[in-house]
């Protein structure tokens, strides 16, 4: 049997032990599977006597991760620390200056600096795997990159924050608010050290900029990300959607148009009735439509020791059996500098708004719709709440600049009682 692939992990949290986890227990199925054994060499984390539930004494420690990622007796460096910066960008550069393959779950620090990594590693024939970094245990870069790769990708869209589609399905479910689900999904541990990564879209835009890159062949360009997150989003507009037969879901989506690339993170409408419709919790989908293929759909676990190991795992067997692909699935180098489109696909949209209850106010807004070339396809008005009347709006298809450019003529009407709520309306 040929030499092992050996491994140096930075990085002992969840997943880092799930790793550990897979190699010990697994040892004989990876070498049969990869024709070597896979073996860790070396690990290093901020702290060392942690009990972790797994033997770590059986490794060389390093305290410094640049130091690990170094050493002599390592091949592929795995990080698994996270943050954008900091350690795991100076370990991962380090590790490619070293001649070392790196995977990483890390979707922050390829999401601001893949471009610049990418080159870094093919300049030095290395590799940079990470299919951990986006969904989870589902393979949805292996699909783009290599099951897909005879495809013009048209649209990649998905749930890809697991908090975000437990909290939304949890206020459906429960007739419950979205500031009692929050609170409870902070109790069960669901959500980030700064929940804004979570429920602000940035977890979610980080992975789709990402697989944006790879699915047309661009550079990685999370600040073209439209990020919209679930705060605003009330037990009033669930039960609103879902009489209209749709759920809201914290929806990405990146397609490329005549004025560039679009990439969206927001709420949005989606049939009731269509996979990602009807997807409960903490699961994440990924939605691809190809040229060839039309559209197939990946579901699965979006995190969790397990699901995540799973992935750095496969990234590594990879590595082991000589597969070595670019970073986004074509050299760095040939990657298209992107040019960002702003919500340039027209799309019907669902708009809740709170009017005065009197005389005219409704038809004052429909003129403001209907100066911005915007119609109405679906209207209706509830039971009044004092002296204000909440009423709901679904368009035709139209522009997104058309819609803003109209709802800022409503803000300057003095009939409307607080600012409208716009969601639009996707198709699946």
């Amino acid at each position: 049997m040929s030499e092992p692939l050996r491994l140096g992990i930075a990085g002992l949290g969840t997943v880092g032990t799930g790793v550990v986890k897979i190699v010990r227990q697994k040892a004989n199925l990876l070498a049969a599977r990869a024709g070597r054994p896979v073996v860790i060499t070396a690990v290093s984390a901020r702290t060392r006597d942690k009990d972790r539930g797994v033997r770590i004494g059986d490794y060389a420690w390093e305290d410094d991760p640049v130091k690990l990622a170094t050493r002599d007796d390592v091949d592929v460096f795995i990080e698994l620390m996270g943050g954008s910066d900091g350690p795991a960008k100076a370990a991962t550069e380090a590790a490619i200056d070293a001649g070392k393959d790196v995977v990483t779950a890390n979707k922050a620090m390829l999401a601001h600096h893949g471009q610049a990594l990418a080159e870094a590693a093919e300049a030095a024939g290395r590799v940079i795997r990470f299919e951990a970094a986006v969904a989870g245990g589902i393979p949805v870069i292996k699909a783009l990159t290599e099951g897909l790769a005879g495809n013009e990708v048209v649209r990649v869209m998905g749930v890809m924050n697991g908090t975000c589609n437990y909290i939304l399905t949890r206020m459906q479910g429960a007739g419950l608010s979205y500031e009692t689900v929050f609170e409870e999904a902070g109790a069960l541990g669901y959500l980030e050290a700064d929940p804004e990564l979570d429920v602000g879209g940035i977890d979610a835009g980080h992975k789709l900029a990402l697989l944006s890159a790879i699915a047309f062949g661009t550079q990685v360009n999370f600040e073209g990300v439209e990020m919209e997150g679930i705060g605003r989003i009330t037990i009033e507009d669930i039960r609103a959607a879902a009489d209209m037969g749709f759920r809201i879901k914290l929806l990405g989506v990146a397609q490329m148009g005549a004025r560039g690339l679009e990439q969206r993170m927001s709420p949005c409408l989606v049939p009731a009735n269509s996979p990602l419709g009807q997807l409960e919790g903490g699961t994440n989908m990924v939605v691809i439509e190809g040229d060839q293929v039309g559209q197939i759909v990946l579901r699965g676990a979006g995190a969790g020791e397990g699901p995540t190991a799973s992935a750095v795992l496969s990234d590594v067997m990879d590595i082991a059996r000589g597969i070595r692909p670019a970073t986004f699935g074509r050299p760095a180098m040939g990657l298209d500098p992107t040019k960002a489109a702003k919500s340039a696909t027209p799309a019907p949209y669902y708009l809740r708004m709170t009017l005065q209850d009197k005389p005219g106010a409704l038809a004052k807004i429909a003129t403001v719709l209907g100066e911005a070339g915007i119609s109405i396809d679906r209207m209706r008005q509830y039971g009044h709440e004092d002296a204000s009347a909440p009423v709901l709006i679904v368009t035709h298809k139209t522009q997104r600049r058309a819609l803003d450019e109209a709802l800022a003529a409503m803000g300057q009407l003095e009939v409307m009682v607080g600012a409208p709520v716009a969601l639009r309306i996707e198709t699946v």
